[in-house]
């Protein structure tokens, strides 16, 4: 692997709400893989946000109430610098000379944001999928900061299944000519490489269940069908093609494969040399750890064991495991389950702390 380091790195960032006089109200979030700093829509960019139902005023997590941060992620490819940055050595992009990137590279660099805007506190560390690893990440790195943690379909370690669909998203994606070993140009990036690692993301990011409930069987009208031997014949696979090809064109492919490696790389047993010593290193006195049961990528279990080792007999500890059937993606999509939870934990005072609270 290679490792390096990055001098001067760009994050970019978005802000909601205001600071209080006390500068103890920010709340620092993290995203998943793919999405932006615009979690919501605001005066400057009135455009929907990737968690557009639950940032914003009177919302569960409440701008005017709290200074909300969100911060790209390093290595991505809205704004913050990444792959496709310009290497100040060479004056092109880094590509592929771009140094191994971790989880706790991202949690750092959402640091010196915290730390640019005059930070020394803060609320709350929130982050979901890969976020929820960086949240974790972050509570472990910087114990003094965040009062609270909030790992949404999150996970300590990755499991070895999620590592090896990952993999071989990865995989599809080299295995594309255009990508040219990382060194593809910008106007022409290995589409059908990005295209099926999406497709088959997105039967990860869903469950059995869901795509039952939805689809069954139903065959695509004839007017929407090509003719072709082995076209589409079944709403579900237009389904997929639709996801696909939406995504196609936002998302650098070297930037999904450093990002998608750090998820891999990510394990709180290298912060004390096992999960329940690293997660003894977390400072909050409040954490909120929420999972979904249909979730394939990360598995209920692995946020069990979140809740389980964040209990010290000092630290608020609410773990809820739901029951949606719309699988990882719950957290952007389900939002009758995910609201009330948010909502009761940033608006309701402190319940009896050292104990896990299951709901």
């Amino acid at each position: 692997m290679r490792h390096g380091h990055l001098e001067s790195p760009t994050i970019t960032y978005e802000t909601w709400g205001e600071l209080n006089f006390q500068k103890d109200n920010g709340i620092l979030l993290f995203t998943g893989l793919s999405p932006s700093a615009h979690a919501a829509s605001s005066e400057v960019d009135p455009s929907s946000g990737w968690w557009e139902q639950m940032v914003g005023e009177s919302k569960p997590i409440d701008t005017t109430k709290y200074f909300v941060i969100c911060v790209n992620s390093l290595g991505s490819c809205f704004g913050s610098t990444g792959p496709t940055s310009i290497n100040p050595e060479t004056a092109e992009p880094y590509r592929l000379a771009f140094p191994v990137l971790t989880i706790e590279d991202i949690a750092r660099s959402g640091h010196e944001v915290v730390k640019s805007l005059g930070l020394d506190r803060l609320h709350s560390v929130v982050g979901a999928s890969m976020g929820g690893m960086t949240s974790i990440a972050y509570a472990i790195l910087f114990p003094e900061i965040a009062e609270s943690v909030v790992s949404i379909s999150g996970s300590a370690r990755a499991a070895p299944f999620a590592i090896s669909l990952r993999s071989l998203q990865r995989e599809i994606i080299q295995s594309d000519p255009i990508w040219n070993e990382g060194n593809y140009d910008v106007t022409e990036e290995p589409v059908l490489g990005m295209r099926l690692a999406r497709k088959l993301g997105m039967l990860t990011y869903r469950s059995a269940a869901e795509l039952e409930q939805r689809f069954g069987r139903e065959l695509i009208p004839e007017e929407r069908q090509t003719g072709e031997s082995f076209g589409l014949d079944f709403e579900v696979e237009s389904y997929l093609e639709a996801h696909a090809n939406k995504f196609i064109g936002t998302f650098d492919a070297n930037c999904y494969l450093y990002l998608s490696r750090a998820m891999d790389l990510f394990d709180v047993a290298d912060h004390g040399g096992s999960v329940e010593h690293g997660l003894a290193r977390v400072g909050a006195s409040r954490a909120l750890v929420i999972g979904v049961e249909t979730d394939l990528l990360f598995p209920i279990s692995h946020q069990k064991r979140i809740a389980d080792g964040l209990v010290d007999g000092k630290r608020e500890v609410i773990f809820h495991s739901l029951e949606s059937i719309q699988g990882h993606d719950a957290f952007l999509v389900d939002m009758d389950r995910f609201r009330p939870i948010l909502c009761d934990f940033f608006n309701c005072s402190m319940n009896q702390p050292g104990k896990l609270r299951e709901a």
